[in-house]
């Protein structure tokens, strides 16, 4: 089953670190668990219409947060760092 590139990068995670590694070409996205390098490769290029150089997958573990006087779980989540060449920009406004 093929997934919709809008299914695989789900939407562009903006933090402050991340917002340094715009500067240097570095691009942070959420993407969906069952995606591998080569589908975000892909799907980044319909999306945004640029050509990565690298991409690089992390997975962050869910986690156990106290708010409000209740206990919860964040969600796991999986990240991509995507690497553009010079040049090359997203607009993610």
């Amino acid at each position: 089953m093929k997934k919709e590139p809008s299914q695989i990068v789900s939407r562009p995670r903006i933090t402050e670190k991340s917002a340094f590694g715009v500067e240097k070409g570095v691009y942070t996205f959420e993407v969906s668990k069952d995606s591998n390098k080569e589908s975000i490769k892909q799907a980044i290029k319909v999306l945004y219409k640029v050509n990565p150089r690298k991409i690089a997958i992390v997975k962050l573990p869910s986690k156990k947060v106290f708010s409000r006087g209740k206990n919860g779980k964040q969600s796991a989540i999986k990240k991509a760092y995507v690497f553009l060449k010079k040049g090359e920009k997203i607009d993610l406004a």
